[in-house]
């Protein structure tokens, strides 16, 4: 009976699924490349900068995901509508969630970045200082690319941790694929809502599983 209910619902759950690796995807590039910049801001010479870098993580770090959802559900609408003076348009709840775990995974990418960036050898600044590069020259062709080779794995594992994370999503309303196995259980009699339930754990603990194998095989295959 599940199975048959399965390929009925299986429209809603693949919508579902969609929209949970749109957010997983934006938020990764998006945490990725704020995580960068806030990973330089720390590393920089110029002490304010390092100060509000250093700010931004630890008080992303302490504050639970949940609530940061919760904060740009109403924020994201109210500051767009000040500064452009209209009503955002599209899905509200789906642009709040991907600006929310952008700026949340922003302060894990940053700690991971600046770690790769701290493990490349000085001496490889100090070489392309030598061949007349400058500073911003000498991150984007010289040191980020080969702290990106190093730190992908760890990039990964954290993008595996945001997709787990994405299930939040619910408390904002947002039809993600757990909220749509949720929602047609509900909808079904004769204990087909712990069917679903269990379902979708299983969908997300094999995601999970295959791409940690994935990394780790990655990682290996780095190292040697």
């Amino acid at each position: 009976m599940f199975f048959d209910d399965l390929a009925i619902s299986w429209p809603l759950l693949w919508d579902g699924f969609l929209k949970t690796i749109q957010i997983v995807i934006a938020a990764t590039i998006g945490g990725v490349l704020i995580g960068t910049i806030l990973a330089l801001l720390r590393l920089s010479s110029f002490k304010p900068f390092a100060a509000i870098a250093k700010f931004y993580v630890n008080t992303f770090r302490s504050i639970p995901l949940l609530l940061v959802l919760m904060w740009f559900y109403f924020a994201v609408p109210f500051i767009y509508t000040g500064i452009t003076g209209k009503y955002i348009q599209g899905d509200i709840a789906f642009k709040s969630a991907v600006v929310a775990f952008m700026l949340f995974e922003a302060a894990y990418f940053s700690e991971i970045v600046r770690a790769g960036i701290q493990s490349i050898s000085r001496g490889q600044t100090f070489a392309a200082y030598a061949l007349g590069m400058t500073y911003g020259q000498t991150m984007r062709l010289v040191i980020l690319p080969q702290a990106f080779r190093k730190m992908l794995p760890l990039l990964l594992q954290q993008t595996i941790i945001l997709f787990q994370d994405s299930t939040l999503v619910v408390a904002i309303g947002i039809t993600d694929f757990f909220r749509a196995a949720n929602v047609r259980g509900q909808n079904l009699a004769g204990g087909m809502l712990e069917s679903y339930i269990i379902f979708a754990g299983l969908v997300y603990f094999a995601i999970s599983l295959l791409a940690t194998y994935g990394v780790k095989k990655l990682h290996e295959r780095l190292r040697v």
